[in-house]
This record gives structure tokens, sequence and C-alpha cells, in this order.
């Protein structure tokens, strides 16, 4: 388990909150591009959303915080003029009136990066000012997706989330600091996810087509059906720099695979107990049965590999209870771009509660006007 103390130079920002009518802007960058989302303080849900469809580039200094500018700024200042142009006058004179000064200002802006935590060191340097200028904005907050994730499952209480996708990470908080496990990538870790399972898949595959022992006849055979020829797939694969997605692609052939084939079903169980271990890893103390008011505590489970359904949920199921007793184990819809949102909204109201840290949650000063 990482743990990843709060930074205790970096402070909420000054001032006094936001109204409820001032807008707040939630942003997701991930490998399919940048999502944007507008919103107020004190509605819920976002009022529009747009997306910019070319991911972020990253370079040798990480993660181009100009290439996000470029597309972050457009598409908010599309939402606000849609925003504007879809209010009567008389709801914007009722939201001036609740908001304060502007019923259109922007009062708050998240950012949640893939990446932020190793690679955003340009982004928290250059975007605070950078957004001051262009929206006037003076609250932003910069997060890992890992922390968007969280906040967009579990919102700002204490417990843990596992984002699950191609990858697979486990983040968990008691709201005085994060702690981490796995999320390494497909060589290093990202144990039980997408692309762990389907490369175990591959390899039965393979051990089915050479004959050896471990093998499964029916992985072989979705093999064939996807890629081709066994024999030709070091060909397909090993060139693809997106290996990690071909990987996790066949992830969902092996849970068709489970109800038949032990081999599957074998895969699946591990990966489950593979999730079931980060998750107990990052689990607050204070989220698990203690004799002393602690209670059970939530595992909010998000991301595209969950949707495989029961073939993993059901062992899943089974290892959260064996090391987690009493734990609630929930599914959910909140993804990392409504965590963003969530995120700006509580900067804007003065109430995040969430750990501040350098990297991973990262709250600069707000800049003097």
């Amino acid at each position: 388990m990482t743990h990843a103390a709060p930074a205790a130079t970096h402070a909420v920002p000054s001032g006094d909150p936001a109204g409820p009518g001032a807008y707040v802007l939630g942003v997701d960058s991930g490998g399919s591009g940048l999502r944007v989302a507008l919103g107020r303080v004190a509605e819920p849900g976002p009022l529009a959303t747009t997306l910019c469809a070319e991911p972020v580039r990253t370079g040798p200094g990480g993660i181009d915080a100009g290439h996000l500018l470029d597309q972050l700024l457009p598409a908010a200042r599309e939402l606000l003029e849609r925003a504007s142009a879809a209010a009567s006058a008389e709801t914007r004179s009722d939201a001036a009136r609740a908001g304060g000064a502007s019923a259109y200002e922007v009062a708050a802006v998240a950012i949640g990066a893939a990446g932020m935590a190793t690679l955003g060191e340009r982004l928290r340097a250059e975007l605070p000012g950078a957004l001051a200028d262009a929206l006037g904005v003076r609250r932003v907050a910069l997060a890992a997706d890992a922390v968007t994730a969280y906040a967009g499952a579990v919102g700002q209480r204490p417990g843990a989330v596992v984002a699950g996708g191609t990858g697979m990470i486990a983040l968990g908080t008691d709201l005085k600091e994060w702690h981490r496990a796995d999320g390494w990538g497909h060589l290093l870790g990202d144990s039980g996810g997408g692309a762990w399972i389907g490369r175990a898949g591959l390899d039965a595959a393979m051990r089915a087509h050479d004959g050896r022992r471990g093998g499964s006849a029916a992985l072989l055979d979705r093999l064939r059906a996807v890629f081709g020829p066994a024999e030709t797939l070091p060909g397909l694969l090993y060139p693809r720099s997106d290996r990690p997605a071909v990987l996790a692609s066949f992830a969902p052939e092996v849970a068709a695979c489970a109800g038949a084939d032990p081999v599957a079903a074998g895969i699946l169980r591990q990966a489950a107990s593979h999730i079931a271990e980060a998750a107990a890893a990052v689990c607050p103390a204070s989220a698990e049965p203690d004799g002393e008011g602690g209670g059970a505590g939530e595992v909010a489970l998000t991301g595209g590999l969950f949707r495989m359904g029961e073939p993993l949920i059901a062992p899943l199921r089974e290892e959260l209870a064996r090391l987690l007793p009493g734990a609630r184990m929930t599914t959910t819809t909140g993804d990392p771009l409504t965590g963003a949102l969530r995120i700006a909204r509580a900067l804007a109201a003065g109430g995040l509660r969430l750990p501040r840290h350098p990297t991973m949650l990262f709250v600069p000063l707000e800049q003097e006007t």
C-alpha cells in the first residue's frame, strides 16, 4: 500500500464561498479525449457536457499544459454560451440574485487527468494562472484521475474505490490522507484489470494450442475467432503500441467462457482475489469493523471492467467478504467527470473535505485579485 500524506503547504483558497448560482467546471482528461462538464454550485448534475476527442499530448516534460488549454478554453466558452442562451431573462435575474455579482461567474474548476500524479508538473505550474487570466477563476483543483474516480464513486466520505478498466487501481481515504494500491501499469501491476485478464486468457489459449497443462480449448476457439490463427498472434500483438488495450479486448471473451469453462472461471477468481487485496490494502481502518464504532465501510467499484457482471462480481463479492467482513460493495454510475464536477462544487462552496496532496489533489492558494 502506498501512503500519500496531505500537503500542508497548499491550503483551500481563501475568500468567501461562491454563491449557489455561480458556475463550476469539471474536466476529465484521459485516453479517449477531454470531457468537460458545466454545472452550478447548488444544482446536482451537469447542465451540459462536451467532448474534445483528441487526447491531450504527453511529451518529455509531462502532460502538455498548452495543448490541454487549447481544447479546454474553447469548450468551456461554448458551454457557457449555450447555458446563457438557454436561460430566460427571469432565470438569469434569479440566478444573479442567488449567486452574487454575476450569474455567469466561473467560481471553480477541477481537472482530473490520467498521469497527473507523475506527469502533471507543467499542469500544476501553468494551469492556475492561465485559467485565472482566461476565465477569471480563482479556485482550481488539479487531481489524479483516481481521485476524481473516487469523488465520482464515493463523494467526500471515507471509504475505498476500485477503478477498473484496461488497468486497475484502488484508492482509499479516511479524509486525512490517501492510500493507493496498484495502478502501476500492465508490466508492473494492474493485477486483475482488463489487460491482466485478457493476457491470462490468451496464455490459457496458447497453452491449449501447444498441448501444455492449464490450457483452455474454449479460449483457444475465442482467440481464433477474434485474432485469427494462434501462431500469428505474436506478430499482431508485439509491434502494437496499444498492447494493454489489445490484451484487455480479450477480457470479455474470458468472462463469456467462464460459465462453462473452469479455466476461464479460475482466471476471473484470481482476478477477483487481486482486486479484493488491493481494496483491502487501501480501505481506511475506521471503515473496518473494529468494535469501537468504526462500522463497515464502502468499497465502490467503478469503470468498464465491472460491466462483465456476475462472472467477475460474484467471486469479487466473496473475496471482499473474506478480507473486509461487513464492508458494503457498491457499483456506481459516478465516473471521473462526475467526480471532477463534485470537487469543483465543493471547492467553490468552501467545503472540500478530500485530502490535499501535492500531486494527487493539488489546490493552490487563491491568486490575489
